[in-house]
């Protein structure tokens, strides 16, 4: 036991000069990241995202590469696309895949134009190379384009209309604006660096569609009851309001200059959101319904998450430049206590009864429990360096727990704290969340630019969706 104790205390002295030197670029890279994305909102033009259907599995034996996609104008004009998938290996093409994005100018398009090479059969004998088309392949399906929105076009490949006798080869593909999933089954992914939000049915597992968003979306609720959602923009100093059901915007919410904010959290009658704002060192209290601010508390520098306690009377912000946790009582809407915490980005979460509130501190080794009323830490356990996501099974009071720089999330047992499962995720995990209705854990996974899907018994990866660029959150209708 002193051998152990004494090994993990010589790792964490050199893993916290690590972790300070890489937490502290972190913070200032993240502080950036909120007023500048890697790409501007969309002003004059629309943009139109292209995915393709799972492959059918006789195409397990095809390869090619795609090299240039272009969006065709109705006057012929065309716009090229930069495809972030290029070599088509059937094998691999098994699930939906994201292929790329273009911005073009609002208009009316007669399709788009696609450019193979290198097209290959496996046969008994081996690999034989087909014959490629001499120029671009079009595949005609008109489509408009509408300033500041996003289209997704849904490509299903057929393979028997491609392969020529098995010599030759011409892509077709079918393309079709895929409908709107039902209600109840709806997600919602925020993509930081790509300012859009992606849609997806939580039932099929698929993507269905793309909101473009205002600059630097974060933080994301939904409000079940109403069939809204609540977005932060952190680089618009708003909060989008969007119709779950059409996927339309429906107004904004300004907040002051400077404000950034970054994480949301909404009380259990809808009638109250709470924006967490970094860059003013603030809490805002909005009335969602008629979309104005009622007040704003102070807190400690650089406030990053918010957590309610189950009776949505207290709010729990994490302000990890401040290394310090304050509570908020939301009926008379002041900052009724406040603690020092362990340094780094830091979240929390309730056990199933609310007496023990789990944080974590991505520049710690070790996950506190405290006491949500007195705010005494009651335990602490060692988990490593770097959990940034962390959610706790109301219906089990299993704890879920992500790192930054690990390409595995793990399950612990609450009383103990003994991890009681891995989950190879092969990337880093920003965000957890439980789908009550489904009974699956969704896994933000930035890293690779994805969303997985878990089945918590044997706790493999059962789905995976491509997403946006630096993706944020998830919100599920259903989650718990």
């Amino acid at each position: 036991m002193k051998h152990d104790f004494c090994r993990h205390t010589i790792m964490d002295f050199f893993l916290n000069v690590r972790f300070f030197i890489i937490g502290s670029v972190l913070i200032l890279a993240g502080c950036q990241s909120q007023l500048i994305s890697l790409k501007p909102p969309l002003q004059d033009e629309g943009e139109i995202f292209l995915y393709t259907r799972p492959f059918p599995r006789e195409a397990d034996r095809l390869s090619f590469t795609l090299e240039t996609v272009n969006a065709v104008r109705d006057d012929g004009v065309e716009f090229p696309l930069s495809p972030v998938l290029h070599d088509m290996n059937g094998a691999e093409m098994g699930r939906q895949r994201f292929l790329g994005s273009c911005r073009l100018p609002p208009g009316t398009y007669r399709g788009l134009s696609l450019r193979v090479s290198h097209p290959r059969l496996r046969t008994e004998e081996g690999s034989a190379r087909l014959l490629a088309p001499d120029g671009g392949v079009m595949l005609a399906f008109p489509f408009t384009v509408q300033r500041q929105k996003a289209e997704l076009l849904s490509l299903s490949f057929d393979y028997a209309r491609s392969v020529r006798e098995q010599f030759s080869f011409s892509p077709v593909f079918t393309i079709t604006l895929p409908g709107k999933p039902v209600t109840g089954l709806v997600g919602y992914v925020t993509n930081a660096g790509s300012d859009t939000i992606t849609v997806f049915d939580k039932q099929s597992h698929e993507v269905t569609g793309v909101i473009a968003s205002g600059s630097t979306p974060w933080g994301v609720v939904f409000d079940q009851q109403r069939k809204r959602a609540y977005v932060a923009l952190a680089g618009e100093e708003s909060i989008q309001v969007i119709d779950i059901v059409t996927g339309e915007e429906l107004r904004r919410i300004r907040l002051n200059p400077g404000d950034h904010p970054r994480e949301l959290a909404l009380t259990l009658d809808g009638k109250l959101l709470l924006t967490v704002n970094p860059g003013s060192n603030t809490v805002s209290i909005i009335d969602p319904l008629s979309f104005y601010e009622i007040t704003r508390i102070n807190v400690g520098d650089g406030p990053s998450s918010i957590v309610l306690d189950p009776t949505g009377q207290r709010a729990y912000v994490f302000c990890p430049i401040a290394g310090s946790l304050s509570v908020i009582d939301i009926g008379s809407r002041n900052v009724v206590a406040t603690v020092a915490t362990e340094p780094g980005e830091s979240r929390g979460a309730f056990n199933r009864s609310g007496d023990r509130l789990y944080t974590i501190h991505d520049q710690s080794s070790y996950l506190t429990v405290r006491n949500p009323f007195t705010l005494a830490v009651q335990q602490r356990f060692y988990v490593g360096m770097g959990m940034a996501a962390l959610k706790v099974d109301t219906l089990s009071d299993l704890v879920y727990g992500g790192k930054k720089y690990d390409a595995d999330a793990e399950v612990y047992e609450p009383f103990s704290f003994t991890p009681i499962a891995t989950v190879r995720v092969g990337g880093s995990v920003t965000y957890l969340t439980i789908d009550g209705e489904e009974n699956k854990l969704y896994v933000v996974n930035a890293a690779r630019h994805m969303l997985q899907v878990v089945n918590p018994v044997n706790y493999n990866v059962e789905a995976e969706l491509d997403v946006g660029d630096d993706p944020c959150r998830v919100a599920l209708v259903g989650e718990r």
